[in-house]
C-alpha cells in the first residue's frame, strides 16, 4: 500500500474543480439563469451576487480536490482507471449534491423539476470531473521535483 500522492491530488483535484465550475457556470447563467432568478425573486431573496459566486467557485475546487482525494483512497482497493474514478465521482455526488438537494426541495426552497434537473447535471459533471482528475492521479512523485 503506497502513500497519496498529495501534489496530484491538488493537481488532478485543481483540474476537476475547473470541470465542476465550468459547468456550473453553464447551468446557472444560459441553462437555468432566467428560471433561478424567477424563484429567488418568487421567495423574496436578492439575486445570487459576487460574493456567493466566489463562495461557489472556491467550493467547486475544494470539490474537485475531495474528489481526487477520494480517487486516490479507493484506488488501492479498486484499481486504477475510469471505474474507479466513476465510483468516486458517484459517492461525491450522492454526499454533495443528492442530499442538499433532497433537504433544499423537502423544504419546499426550490421546485422539484428544477432541482432535478441541477442534480442530474450535477452527475454528469462529477463523473467528467472525475475521470479528468483520475487521468491526472499518479502514485508517484510530480516530475521535476
Amino acid at each position: 500500500m503506497t502513500n497519496i500522492n498529495g501534489g496530484r491530488v491538488v493537481l488532478g483535484g485543481l483540474l476537476a474543480g475547473l470541470i465542476i465550475n465550468i459547468s456550473e457556470t453553464i447551468l446557472n447563467i444560459p441553462v437555468l439563469g432566467e428560471q433561478m432568478d424567477a424563484v429567488m425573486k418568487a421567495r423574496n431573496l436578492p439575486a445570487v451576487g459576487g460574493g456567493a459566486i466566489a463562495v461557489f467557485t472556491a467550493g467547486g475546487f475544494v470539490l474537485g480536490v475531495l474528489l481526487v482525494w477520494l480517487y486516490a483512497a479507493i484506488r488501492p482497493r479498486f484499481g486504477a482507471g475510469a471505474k474507479t474514478a466513476m465510483l468516486a465521482g458517484l459517492v461525491l455526488w450522492l454526499l454533495a449534491y443528492v442530499w442538499p438537494a433532497l433537504g433544499v426541495g423537502l423544504m419546499g426552497i426550490m421546485p422539484g423539476k428544477l432541482l432535478t434537473v441541477t442534480t442530474i447535471w450535477g452527475l454528469a459533471e462529477v463523473i467528467l470531473a472525475s475521470i479528468a482528475g483520475g487521468w491526472l492521479y499518479k502514485e508517484g512523485p510530480l516530475e521535476g521535483t
